[in-house]
């Protein structure tokens, strides 16, 4: 029997980005914010797009807090998603044609987030990372940092707890 040749890389790429397309634009608060994810390999980076409206403070400006501490936990459930739907993704058990009609698996819920304020944010694009400390089958931990113009020169960080979805959070539950 022959063996079926491995898919090109493209097409892993393809479908990769397919993915996280749709659980991104499954939340209508992200493209409200217009908050992107870059994806490279395993990493995602969140991007929240300047706009005018971010703006809390006019007369430093700085970025708003809520619209800060929204980003942090935003890019913590997106990247805490995306580890957890990826392999299934991958395993076939969740199809991308589920994703990309809108047939989404539920989301982690926050328990709680504590939001450190390093600095203003700055009218420009910001962008975070999010670290998945522990990731169980109840429980999960993670943190964020979120930087401007220098990765090493933070604006804000965060660290919060989610409670993951129940095993029988299936696409369209």
């Amino acid at each position: 029997m022959a063996r079926k040749p491995p898919e090109s890389i493209q097409v892993v790429k393809q479908r990769r980005d397919a993915a996280l397309a749709a659980l991104v634009q499954g939340v209508p608060y992200i493209r409200f914010l217009n908050i992107t994810f870059d994806r490279r390999g395993d990493e995602l980076t969140g991007v929240l797009n300047y706009q005018d409206m971010i703006i809390g403070n006019p007369i430093l400006p700085a970025i708003h807090g809520g619209v800060t501490a929204a980003f942090l936990e935003v890019t913590a459930i997106i990247t805490l998603s995306w580890s957890q739907l990826w392999p299934q993704v991958e395993s076939g058990a969740i199809a991308l044609s589920d994703l990309t009609e809108g047939r989404l698996p539920k989301l982690p819920k926050t328990i709680d987030i504590t939001v450190d304020y390093l600095r203003s944010g700055l009218p420009r694009d910001a962008y975070a990372r999010a670290i998945v400390s522990r990731a169980g089958r109840r429980y999960a931990s993670v943190r964020v940092e979120a930087w401007q113009d220098n990765r090493s020169r933070l604006f804000a960080q965060a660290t919060g707890h989610f409670r993951m979805p129940q095993d029988g959070a299936s696409p369209g539950a």
